[in-house]
């Protein structure tokens, strides 16, 4: 079982496939299992590309990580495992919500190795109250599916999806849920406490290609807040997807892997 030790945490990660590095990293509760579940069927047909999926501390398998006390030594963490396992190589990131608030901190302290990034309805604001968020609502539900589930697994369900049918639900409950139910939720209230990075972190422009997956009906982070960031990314796709909430990568799955693998032609492209 592989993990990495670094100053602040033991991090779990696993490689699958050989070639250029891409760090993928999860949101804020769930573990690695979120991004495999979404990212693995982008490969299916594509060689050449070595996928690093990691359990952020406090998540997942990782393990001592009780020294962190705010999202800069989270970030500290995270970079610390990229220079140990990938020193000195070019490499992508993905980041989810969370993850994608860490993506862009790594890209402020290590610009000039990285060959593009992706966005899948990343983190902006970090104080709830500041975001621009539409009110949640279901656009779609199976209520003959939805019938049953449990009482507890459709409140669950009906809160952190927007398209409720059984083939969100079976990979919601197996690429989120189980993720969160092993989360230190005591850790993470810490950490929400100092949610926001003591840098700004969205300063400096890339101008790699890039991508950002936004979901029109994500009541969490919201879609308005990213085009913000639309002048410092001038290579970057900006794509708003309907019947789609945080959980953008279950519900609008053939989307997801065109708009990746669009991206990465992208990044090959630049390659050249």
């Amino acid at each position: 079982m592989p993990f990495c030790q670094t100053n602040k945490a033991k991090i779990y990660y696993e490689i699958i496939g050989t070639g250029i590095p891409i760090i993928m990293l999860h949101g804020f509760s769930p573990d690695h299992r979120l991004m495999k579940g979404c990212m693995e069927p982008v490969f299916k047909k594509r060689e050449g590309w070595k996928r690093i999926y990691l359990d952020l501390p406090g998540m997942g398998k990782t393990t001592d990580y009780s020294s962190i006390q705010n999202s800069d030594e989270m970030l500290e963490a995270i970079i610390e495992l990229i220079h140990t396992i990938i020193p000195q190589e070019s490499y992508l990131l993905v980041g989810e919500s969370y993850g994608g608030y860490l993506a862009r901190g790594i890209m402020r302290k290590s610009v000039d190795q990285l060959l593009g990034t992706a966005f899948i309805c990343p983190l902006i604001i970090p104080e709830k109250e500041q975001r621009t968020v539409p009110p949640h609502c279901i656009v779609q539900a199976d209520t003959a599916f939805l019938s049953t589930l449990s009482q507890q697994e459709q409140d669950d369900f009906m809160a952190n999806q927007v398209v409720l049918n059984a083939y969100n639900w079976e990979r919601y409950s197996t690429e989120v849920l189980v993720g969160c139910n092993l989360a230190d939720q005591t850790f993470l209230e810490k950490i929400q406490q100092s949610y926001r990075f003591s840098f700004a972190v969205d300063e400096k422009s890339f101008d790699k290609p890039s991508l950002f997956l936004l979901g029109k009906q994500d009541s969490v982070v919201g879609y308005k807040d990213a085009f913000s960031l639309l002048e410092k990314f001038p290579r970057a796709s900006f794509a708003i997807l309907d019947r789609a909430g945080h959980n953008l990568q279950i519900e609008q799955p053939e989307l997801f892997t065109e708009l990746m693998s669009e991206w990465l032609n992208r990044v090959e492209g630049a390659m050249d």
